[in-house]
C-alpha cells in the first residue's frame, strides 16, 4: 500500500486505546444492543443515539469515522 505496515501499525496504536477497556469505552459496548443489531446486519449503519433504560448510547458505534481526519494528517507525517 502507500503506507508501509509497521507506520500504519505505528498509527493505529497511537490513536485508539487496543485494551479490552479501551475498546468497550470507544464503541460505547457496555450497553447490550442485540435486538438492534440481530435484524439488517451489524456494518454498513449509521450510528444513531438511543435511550436505553440506563442513560443514552450510541447504537453502530463502530460505524463512526471521526477519527478519519486526525488519522490522516498524522500519516501525512510519515
Amino acid at each position: 500500500g502507500k503506507i508501509a505496515d509497521a507506520a500504519l501499525e505505528k498509527l493505529i496504536r497511537a490513536h485508539f486505546d487496543l485494551r479490552p477497556y479501551g475498546i468497550l469505552q470507544m464503541l460505547d459496548l457496555i450497553h447490550p444492543m442485540y435486538q438492534r443489531t440481530a435484524a439488517y446486519g451489524h456494518f454498513g449503519r449509521k450510528p444513531v443515539t438511543v435511550k436505553g433504560k440506563n442513560g443514552d448510547y450510541t447504537a453502530f458505534s463502530w460505524e463512526k469515522t471521526d477519527k478519519a481526519a486526525e488519522l490522516k494528517a498524522a500519516a501525512k507525517g510519515l
